[in-house]
């Protein structure tokens, strides 16, 4: 079979990284993917390491039986506890994610710069290594906030109860003393929103979704594994770990909503 042809495997602790996917649909729509959420043992964030990376092992162990020419770990926190291991593993490209810092620090803006993100990600070595390289530069807040990730995952992604979570999440930052924001969580990002309205108009929020997508899609065609046959529409299948029809649905409205977002809606599953 030409590997071109194969499919984009794509994962997360859960629905999060479903607003991954929709990037990289946006971007490269004449690929087919495969999504995988692990619901059953979201959230990553409050797991052990060594259980976040023999979660990752099993997900890449199944898009390895089901044929995929690349895997992208759409959690920052999967990223920053098992990347490694797993470009040890496995023979393909396996795109990671980290907080967009740099982007955030390079808009060179007067003001602190908060990122949101799961307590893992922001205890790990990876985000320690961008700390040492931007924090001079700097005023770098670290900013749990779990709850979030639980609400996305019930499929509450806007209304009083997200926004009670995001002040709580806030409470004790002066906020008319922050310049940006960086979504350091793939869930977050269904939650903007919400946080825009606790932080107002003047505050940047930041993602690394746009990037991770164009990363992907440059080493697809350095090594000659893009689709260039086009298509009408996009083809995807997404599994979850729940086993559980309604999660399957809720990740489709997801993906859904993502679209519309990114202006971009033309899908077939």
């Amino acid at each position: 079979m030409d590997n071109k042809k194969l499919a984009i495997g794509v994962f997360d602790s859960g629905m999060g990284g479903i607003s991954v996917l929709a990037e990289l649909i946006k971007m490269m729509p004449n690929e087919k993917y495969i999504y995988y959420g692990d619901s059953k043992n979201a959230p990553y964030g409050v797991k052990t390491p060594s259980q976040v990376i023999e979660f990752s092992k099993n997900i890449c162990e199944f898009f390895i039986d089901k044929g995929v020419k690349a895997i992208v770990i759409a959690c920052n926190t999967a990223t920053s506890a098992a990347v490694k291991q797993l470009r040890e593993i496995y023979d393909i490209p396996i795109i990671g994610m980290e907080p967009a810092l740099k982007p955030a620090v390079e808009m060179n803006l007067d003001g602190k710069i908060v990122v949101m993100a799961t307590e893992m990600t922001l205890k790990e070595k990876k985000f320690n290594e961008l700390m040492k390289k931007y924090g001079q530069k700097s005023d770098i807040i670290k900013l749990p906030c779990p709850k979030l990730v639980e609400l996305v995952e019930s499929g509450i992604v806007d209304g009083v109860e997200v926004e009670k979570a995001v002040r709580e999440c806030f409470y004790g930052i002066d906020i008319n003393e922050i310049s940006s924001i960086v979504l350091g969580c793939t869930h977050y990002i269904y939650l903007r929103e919400s946080i825009r309205n606790v932080v107002g108009d003047r505050v940047y929020i930041i993602d690394g979704n746009e990037g991770t997508a164009r990363h992907l899609k440059n080493i697809l065609k350095s090594k000659d594994l893009l689709n260039d046959e086009e298509k009408r529409e996009v083809y995807f299948d997404i599994y979850n770990s729940k086993n559980d029809r309604s999660i399957i649905e809720l990740s489709k409205k997801l993906l859904k909503f993502s679209l519309e977002k990114l202006n971009y809606l033309n899908i077939q599953n």
